[in-house]
């Protein structure tokens, strides 16, 4: 096959899931390897995208689960030459597409930004041990606003003080200062590498996730959370090798994987540094708004064509915007006229991100992916 659900090449080039234990719901509990850390050169920095690179990384971000065909059709390629490319960004651990889970099959609560002062030298430890706790989604060291950028989901809301409170005992730590997530505006399985033409767009069309329904309710079959975990670890997982995996037919499997997409239980994504695709600067930005312009504010970050991760929180500030830009002039630009011009703003924190350790809860190193996908489920 060539893809999730073609026909020609294997499925997603990545390590075979291994069955190694069975779970407390009574169905396998499945581990993806990934590569070991030997298994490519250590690269300090970004590494070299070619044209073609830059536009299957576009094209996974339109339609992550897309066959092998579709997306040669769509770059002009051959499939053997796209399978090719995506094996060699899986294996030089620069891409991975996962599976973003619903936060409310997570926790009872939603994700909390700390942000951290450190004692003067002390910022790259911190960050490296805030990165070991399971909670963490996002860490790192950072300029401006504070020295390390922290975002953690407990699992239940009994576990926030808890939390926090870890955060601010690690050896190191001078302050904290935490936010609530109220609700995402934008998440970053919507941000896009914007290079592919109308044409392009449209053969990928019929392969883009669906839309998220809009029901709140997300309660899982047994079969349906192990599917989700599947498809959390490898977002390009096919229905046979679901089936496979589980014991299932593969209409079965089939239809319990077009249903948690559907719902938007589990949102497939691809996971690359964007420092890989030409975007050295990275920050977040805290913003302070007057009451009632949090909402259109908020709005308007989310459309902006730097904006990752757009935040509505609880705290000092009312928005964070989390964003990627090409270079300095860029983000000078988003500060000095973008968000100047905004009525309803009152004033910004900016903390720039220096060097991430954890991203969606998965561990990086230099700018390469790690670690193993942290399991949600």
């Amino acid at each position: 096959m060539n893809g999730p659900e073609g026909n020609d090449s294997p499925a997603t080039p990545v390590a075979a899931p291994v069955v190694t234990s069975s779970g407390t719901d009574g169905l396998s509990v499945v581990h993806h390897p990934t590569p070991e850390p030997t298994a490519a050169p250590r690269r300090p920095g970004p590494v070299t995208l070619d044209e073609l690179d830059l536009d299957l990384v576009a094209a996974l971000q339109v339609a992550p689960r897309a066959p092998f065909n579709v997306l040669a059709d769509a770059l002009g390629s051959s499939a053997s030459t796209i399978g090719r490319r995506l094996t060699r960004l899986q294996d030089e651990r620069i891409l991975l597409v996962v599976g973003q889970i619903e936060w409310s099959l997570v926790s009872d609560t939603h994700p909390q930004h700390i942000w951290i002062r450190t004692r003067p030298g002390t910022a790259d430890q911190v960050a490296a041990a805030l990165a070991e706790l399971p909670e963490t989604q996002f860490v790192a060291s950072t300029a401006g606003r504070a020295d390390v950028h922290l975002t953690v989901h407990a699992r239940a809301r009994s576990d926030v003080q808890r939390l926090i409170q870890a955060a601010g005992a690690v050896p190191g730590v001078r302050s904290t200062h935490s936010e609530l997530v109220l609700r995402a505006v934008t998440r970053p399985d919507a941000w896009r590498l914007h290079r592919l033409g109308e044409e392009q767009l449209a053969i990928l069309a019929p392969e883009v996730p669906p839309a998220p329904g809009t029901t709140t309710s997300h309660e899982l079959t047994t079969q349906e959370r192990a599917v989700a975990r599947l498809l959390h670890a490898d977002g390009r997982i096919a229905a046979s090798e679901v089936g496979r995996l589980l014991g299932l037919s593969r209409s079965s499997a089939h239809r319990i994987v077009q249903s948690l997409l559907h719902r938007g239980v589990v949102r497939p994504r691809v996971e690359v540094e964007p420092q890989h695709l030409g975007f050295a600067i990275e920050v977040a930005v805290q913003l302070e708004v007057r009451p009632g312009a949090t909402t259109a504010l908020a709005e308007w970050c989310a459309a902006h064509p730097s904006a990752r991760y757009v935040s509505v929180v609880a705290g000092a500030a009312s928005i964070v915007h989390q964003g990627v830009f090409r270079d300095e002039e860029s983000l000078a630009a988003f500060l000095e006229h973008d968000l100047a011009d905004l009525d309803g703003l009152v004033g910004w924190d900016v903390s720039v991100v220096l060097d991430v350790l954890q991203r969606y809860f998965i561990r990086r190193e230099r700018g390469l992916i790690s670690g193993e996908v942290t399991t949600l489920l």
